[in-house]
């Protein structure tokens, strides 16, 4: 029989056949699209904890333990804040000059403890709620980054992924996961300036609002996103929206503000608590100033001579991210975090983390690793994680002062 003797497969062969292919299809296109979707969350929590494993290995090294170290410092303040509000945190956590009267504990903002309390009120444990929370937030900022990677000019899937690694190996990255209110400013920050470069200047505003019930950082995101927003009214763009989201950004910061000035009886109640008790306000950046001469002429520890490095990178990077023409509002408010960080006296030591929310600054090296050789990304990412796994564990274990 020749070939051309072969009978045509039967209808019911040919529709056999066909599921056959079909569900191999379906499957390597799922699988596909899970990684796609899950990535940010896999890098983020990957990195993290790497760094918790390299924690736990420098507190066993300094006898302490893991869990008292991620509840550290402010996470102590947090903490019992979420349990007992402001009227029941116990006498024992003090100021930094050793003081606490009724309204030291009002420093810390009502976001994040109130968050954690809610969990704490459905019967989990504090803590566990507390670092729950962190690592939720987390992953929420993940995916805002990822998307903030992707639309900023230049910009791609690839460039937002670096961005999540970039974030989740900040120097100072253990603080997002420990009981911090860090991971969920971050949050809301990185998805007001996505919605703001979207245009969804609503959702720009709630994001605004929330932020500033966490921290006081929310005063960078409120001018940045503010400016935005002015600028669209001025340009008659978007319809009353820009004007809505204007109204609503700075709902949370000012309106915590007044609650503390009621209760303290002064019209700046909460600066007033900064001066009282932790000697902060703003002095343009002369104690940031002597703090690093200071270091530079006689060094006393690997943590301050990396702080003054750390200062040193993060104005560097502002001025790349000008000269690369990344979008103004990022700018603004990368430049308006480090302004509130740097031009404040009070802890030096809290420098770096209170650098953490400047993420929009490593979007230059995220921009920039996109083009290298995905070895050269990896090997750059990979040295990153463990630098910042030992500067956060060195921190929080065999650093002696608060962070």
């Amino acid at each position: 029989m020749s070939a051309t003797d072969v009978a045509p497969a039967s209808a019911e062969e040919t529709t056999t056949a066909t599921p056959e292919v079909a569900p191999r299809r379906a499957r390597r296109w799922t699988a596909r699209r899970i990684t796609h979707v899950i990535a940010p969350a896999v890098i983020f929590l990957g990195i993290r904890e790497f760094g918790l494993l390299i924690l736990s290995w420098m507190a066993g090294r300094n006898d302490i333990s893991t869990t008292d170290a991620l509840k550290s410092w402010d996470g102590q303040w947090f903490l019992a804040i979420a349990g007992n509000g402001y009227a029941g945190v116990p006498p024992g956590l003090v100021d930094a000059f050793g003081k606490r009267s009724f309204e030291t504990p009002l420093a810390f903002f009502p976001g994040y403890p109130t968050v954690v309390g809610w969990l704490n009120d459905l019967g989990f444990r504090l803590l566990p709620s507390a670092l729950a929370v962190t690592v939720a937030f987390g992953v929420v900022c993940a995916y805002g980054l990822t998307r903030l990677g992707t639309i900023v000019a230049g910009g791609s899937r690839t460039v937002g992924l670096i961005l999540v690694a970039l974030f989740a190996a900040s120097p100072m990255a253990i603080v997002l996961s420990m009981a911090y209110s860090e991971a969920m400013f971050c949050a809301l920050a990185v998805w007001a300036l996505v919605f703001v470069l979207e245009r969804r200047w609503v959702g720009a505003g709630m994001c605004c609002a929330a932020a500033g019930l966490v921290r006081p950082t929310a005063s960078a995101l409120i001018l940045a996103v503010g400016l935005a927003m002015l600028v669209a009214v001025f340009q008659r763009k978007d319809s009353w929206r820009p004007w809505l989201g204007g109204i609503i950004a700075p709902v949370g910061l000012i309106g915590y503000l007044a609650w503390v000035g009621v209760r303290t009886g002064e019209w700046d109640g909460w600066f007033a608590l900064q001066r009282r008790g932790w000697d902060s306000e703003f002095d343009g950046g002369v104690a940031t100033l002597r703090f690093t001469m200071d270091v530079l002429g006689n060094a006393r520890s690997v943590l301050e001579v990396a702080t003054v490095g750390l200062i040193v990178g993060a104005l560097a990077l502002l001025v790349i991210g000008w000269r690369r023409r990344l979008e103004w509002p990022l700018l603004v408010y990368a430049a308006g975090v480090l302004a509130m960080d740097l031009c404040s006296n009070g802890l030096m030591n809290s420098k770096a983390r209170l650098m953490l929310p400047a993420f929009t600054l490593l979007l230059p090296i995220a921009l920039g690793l996109a083009k290298r050789r995905p070895s050269t990304v990896a090997l750059t990412l990979a040295g990153a994680a463990v630098a910042s796994a030992w500067f956060g564990a060195y921190s929080i274990t065999a650093w002696g002062y608060a962070i």
